[in-house]
């Protein structure tokens, strides 16, 4: 099998508009609001929820244990336990997640550079 024809075998396997497959699972979990701050939070290493917390700024506890969850339960993030009293939690970065945090710092960049070029919503909308 050529380059060419394994590549139409990954896009064959593959196909993001089709809201049944696995790759759209991942691109809906990456456009939520929250997992690209917390992606890039833990980039630069392991931190405790507090941690993460003060990081990124707005969210509730509720929303970032969910999207600690949710990153959890993909495989980007690996979450420990420590026997201490209080249990303190631990969150890393999976091999797999560190493979998309320079995406994620070019999203960012970009993010910055452009936005004053974004229009502002409407008063009331």
């Amino acid at each position: 099998m050529h380059a060419g024809e394994r590549l139409l075998e990954t896009v064959r396997r593959y196909n993001v508009w089709d809201a049944r497959c696995p790759s759209r699972r991942v691109l809906d979990l990456l456009a939520d609001k929250w997992t690209t701050l917390v992606l890039v939070a833990l980039s630069s290493g392991s931190k405790y929820y507090s941690q993460v917390h003060q990081k990124v700024h707005g969210i509730s506890h509720k929303m970032l244990s969910q999207t600690l969850r949710n990153l959890e339960g993909q495989g980007f993030v690996v979450r420990t336990v420590h026997p201490t009293v209080p249990p303190r939690v631990e969150y890393a970065l999976t091999p797999l997640a560190e493979t998309l945090i320079p995406t994620l710092l070019h999203l960012l960049d970009w993010s910055e550079a452009h936005a004053d070029e974004l229009r502002q919503p409407a008063a009331g909308a």
